[in-house]
């Protein structure tokens, strides 16, 4: 049985012998979930917390964002610097 209170879904689960639960269809349509995505679990106190790895991704991207400088490629940036670390070593091999 799944409750839907404001944008709170709670749904009820079974832990089978072998440890695992299946999550209620509409909590996986809430969350996005589909067969053979990643989910990662965490245990704050004695609460389970499921989240898709696609969202904490999302989320990790969004509190990054903020020390991003616009119009700057930090691909670009460890790129450029890897190029000069390799000349450097091949001057100094070379002599």
């Amino acid at each position: 049985m799944v409750i839907g209170v404001g944008n709170v879904i709670e749904g009820k689960a079974r832990l089978n012998d072998s440890g695992r639960i299946v999550i209620p269809s509409e909590i996986r349509q809430k969350m996005g979930l589909t067969a053979g995505d990643t989910l990662l679990m965490s245990v704050e106190g004695d609460v389970l917390k499921i989240e898709s790895y696609r969202t904490r991704v999302r989320r990790v991207q969004e509190s990054m964002r903020k020390y991003i400088v616009p119009g700057r490629c930090l691909s670009d940036e460890l790129i450029a610097d890897r190029r000069e670390e390799a000349r450097r070593e091949m001057e100094q091999d070379l002599g």
